[in-house]
C-alpha cells in the first residue's frame, strides 16, 4: 500500500509530490506536446549548433541529464552552471561556435539563471529557451521562448516532480527536433509503466531506512544516469542533512573506495551498457564491508546477492527514456531519512525555495 500523510505531518507535501510524479508527467507531456511553445523551441535548432543547458543546484543536475539525452539523439550538448557562465563566460562560450542555450529554473526567478539569460540575449545577441514551472516570472521576460510546465510546480521547498517533469519535457523536445518517434512514444508510456512501482516499493524502502542507520551515503552511476545520481545526492543532502557524495561508478575505485564500510550506504544506479562493469564494483564494495543498494531495470542474482536493498524497475521503454524513473528512489530515501532524524523535509534548514540575490 502506498504510504499516506496528512497535510499537517512533517514531509507531507514532499511525499505527496514524489508519489504524484507519474500523473504529473502525463499531464505535462500531454500539454507540452500540443503547445506552440514546443514547436517554437524546436524551430530554434540549427545544424551544427551546440545546445547548452544552464541551471543552478537541482537545475544544473537536470542540465547534465538533459545534455545526455540530446547527445543520445545526435544533438551536441553540454551542461554549464549558471555561475560559471556569469563569472567565466570565455570558458563557457566561444565566439566561433553557434549555441542554443536552455535556461532552467523551477521558479523562473533564480537570480543567476535570469542574469545568465540576460547576458546571452542582450550582450551576446543569442536567443535562448527557458523551461520553468511558473508563469510570468523574470526568466520568461529575458528569454525568446519559454516552456512552462505549470502542473509540475510544488508546495515543498525541494524539487522533486519539477525535476523529473522538466527532464521529460526536455527529452520530448530532443525527440521532436530529431524526429525520434520511438523516443516520443516511450516518454508518453513511461508514466503508466512507472505508476505500479509506487504501490509497494516506497513502503519497502521506508522500512529499510528505519531499520538501518548510516553516517553518510554515496551515489554511483555512469552515462545517462550520472546526472540522476547527482540529483539523488543533492536530495539526500537537502531532505535529511546527511553528508552525501556522487561519483562515476568505476571512478569510485580510484581513491573514494577508502570510505567503504558499514556506516556508508553506496547506491548504484546501474544502466544496461555498463551493467557488467558496475556489477563488479558493487561486488567489490560489498566485500569491503559497505552497505549497498542497487537500482536497475533488470537485476541478476549476483546483483541481488551483493545488494542490501535492491530495486528492479522492469520498465519496457528503452533505456534513454528511463532516467526520470530512477530519480524517485533517491528522492524517497532522502525524505524517509529526514523523517527518521526528526526533520521536516518540506522545509529543510538553511534553505529557501528560490535563491534570489540582491
Amino acid at each position: 500500500m502506498t504510504p499516506t500523510n496528512t497535510s499537517t505531518e512533517r514531509g507531507a507535501h514532499t511525499l505527496s509530490e514524489i508519489l504524484s510524479q507519474p500523473q504529473c508527467w502525463s499531464a505535462c507531456l500531454r500539454k507540452l506536446s500540443s503547445s506552440a511553445e514546443l514547436q517554437a523551441a524546436a524551430r530554434m535548432a540549427r545544424p551544427g549548433a551546440e545546445w547548452i543547458f544552464v541551471g543552478c543546484g537541482t537545475s544544473y543536475y537536470l542540465a547534465i541529464a538533459a545534455a545526455s539525452a540530446f547527445n543520445h539523439v545526435g544533438l551536441p550538448a553540454r551542461a554549464v552552471p549558471a555561475s560559471e557562465l556569469l563569472l567565466y563566460p570565455a570558458l563557457s562560450l566561444s565566439g566561433a561556435r553557434d549555441y542554443v542555450p536552455v535556461m532552467i529554473s523551477r521558479s523562473g526567478s533564480t537570480s543567476e539563471v535570469v542574469r545568465a539569460a540576460r547576458l546571452l540575449e542582450q550582450e551576446r545577441d543569442v536567443r535562448t529557451i527557458a523551461i520553468t514551472c511558473a508563469d510570468g516570472q523574470p526568466l520568461e521576460a529575458e528569454c525568446s521562448v519559454t516552456l512552462k510546465l505549470l502542473d509540475a510546480d510544488e508546495q515543498s521547498m525541494v524539487m522533486t516532480r519539477s525535476f523529473t517533469s522538466m527532464l521529460l519535457g526536455l527529452q520530448y523536445l530532443a525527440a521532436t527536433i530529431s524526429q525520434n518517434e520511438e523516443l516520443r512514444r516511450a516518454l508518453m508510456s513511461l508514466p503508466g509503466e512507472t505508476a505500479p512501482l509506487l504501490e509497494d516499493l516506497p513502503q519497502r524502502l521506508r522500512l529499510f531506512v528505519e531499520a538501518r542507520g548510516f553516517e553518510d551515503c554515496v551515489f554511483l552511476a555512469q552515462g545517462p544516469l550520472f546526472g540522476i545520481a547527482s540529483e539523488c545526492m543533492l536530495k539526500v543532502t537537502e531532505s535529511s542533512s546527511m553528508y552525501a557524495q556522487v561519483f562515476h561508478s568505476l571512478e569510485f575505485r580510484h581513491g573514494p573506495k577508502s570510505m567503504a564500510g558499514p556506516e556508508t550506504l553506496i547506491t548504484f544506479l546501474m544502466s544496461e551498457p555498463s551493467y557488467d562493469a558496475e556489477l563488479e564494483v558493487l561486488e567489490e564494495m560489498k566485500k569491503l564491508g559497505a552497505a549497498t543498494m542497487a537500482i536497475a531495470n533488470r537485476l541478476d542474482a549476483r546483483a541481488e546477492n551483493a545488494a542490501d536493498f535492491a530495486i528492479e524497475l522492469g520498465l519496457r521503454v528503452p533505456e534513454y527514456a528511463r532516467p526520470a524513473a530512477y530519480t524517485i528512489w533517491g528522492q524517497l530515501y532522502g525524505l524517509y531519512n529526514g523523517l527518521k532524524k526528526g526533520l521536516n523535509p518540506d522545509a529543510p534548514k538553511n534553505l529557501t525555495r528560490v535563491v534570489v540575490l540582491d
